[in-house]
């Protein structure tokens, strides 16, 4: 139905619309960027585009006449009068490898600018890609045990629509649980299942050396999230101030720079709070973006350190959805400053 609204919306032509609803420009939200995978079972495939698919994107912006900037001309166009032509960021989440890999060729020969934003235990080689890890159990195994809680929990899952289901309902309860207890509890669970949760997520990481030559190009933006990629929301708040500001001088002596821009981990409602957003201001972040859906407006009426994403869905392969969707044709008037879009 989403896909039907957001196409209806492209055939009538309110991707033209114009005025304040919108708005300066939208920021794209990606993570990984890899050729197509052939298992049947992919939970994570709405995280994912091809290097084709990024190929027509860049395309599709530049005939569409946006201005594909960096991130510090994101902060000075949503504090400025609005310009003739609207602009579009790039931004990938996670830090993957097959960013270097795939995605670097195709934005390094379009010429565009783009963010990554690191967590900094993982090109360190201790970070736990949980997510990852989840899945494999999930894809190999047709009869998975864990501890939920003080209760042992098993379940056999061997269709298809079981899987999705069961990998939906452990992720949301991993997504609620402190760094220390999901820590616990995702060791546990590969443990049973045979998973080297450390190698899964070395092998899917960049490492330093990997990041040193994206952030020798003028054209790369290196951002940080956190160390450990927590919800900030699951830590109390002196270790989620601290989470921001140790990955924050992690990634600065590591790049010999000082690391303006930030992401918040998953970045969704449930993930971080209000006093995250005062938190990133007083760390020294000049912008720090959510996963929250929106467009950035002018003149300060939308808050640097609460900024809205568009994520990109992978499963989607429309040109028409996305430039319905960097129109900002189907979201609602940004509100005042003040409300920090939270």
């Amino acid at each position: 139905m989403e896909r039907l609204r957001l196409e209806l919306a492209w055939f009538t032509g309110q991707h033209r619309l114009r005025g304040r609803r919108a708005g300066a420009g939208a920021i794209l939200r990606f993570q990984r960027v890899r050729p197509r995978g052939r298992a049947p079972f992919q939970p994570l495939l709405a995280n994912e585009i091809t290097p084709k698919f990024l190929d027509r994107v860049l395309r599709a912006l530049k005939r569409w006449k946006f201005d594909i900037v960096s991130m510090d001309e994101v902060c000075r166009r949503a504090v400025t009068l609005p310009e003739r032509r609207r602009f579009v960021a790039l931004t990938f989440d996670g830090a993957y490898k097959d960013l270097a890999t795939f995605a670097y060729p195709v934005l390094s020969h379009h010429g565009v600018p783009f963010t990554v934003y690191v967590p900094t235990a993982f090109p360190d080689g201790v970070g736990e890609a949980w997510w990852l890890a989840l899945e494999q159990v999930i894809v190999r195994e047709s009869r998975i045990s864990l501890m939920m809680g003080e209760k042992e929990q098993r379940f056999d899952v061997t269709e298809r629509a079981q899987k999705q289901e069961l990998f939906t309902l452990i992720e949301e309860w991993l997504r609620t649980l402190s760094p220390a207890e999901l820590s616990a509890a995702i060791n546990d669970l590969c443990k049973r299942h045979r998973v080297d949760l450390g190698a899964v997520s070395r092998e899917a990481s960049m490492d330093w050396s990997d990041l040193s030559k994206l952030a020798a190009d003028p054209l790369v933006t290196i951002g940080n999230a956190t160390v450990n990629y927590a919800a900030l929301a699951t830590m109390k708040d002196t270790a989620a101030a601290r989470e921001m500001a140790m990955g924050k001088a992690v990634a600065e002596s590591a790049f010999h720079r000082e690391i303006g821009h930030f992401a918040y981990p998953f970045g969704d409602r449930i993930s971080f709070r209000r006093s995250h957003v005062v938190m990133a201001e007083e760390a020294g972040f000049a912008s720090a973006v959510s996963t929250i859906p929106g467009i950035v407006d002018t003149e300060g009426r939308t808050n640097l350190r609460a900024l809205p994403r568009i994520s990109w869905d992978g499963r989607r392969r429309s040109l028409r959805v996305l430039r319905v969707l960097v129109s900002g044709a189907t979201f609602p008037p940004v509100k005042p400053t003040g409300s920090m879009h939270y």
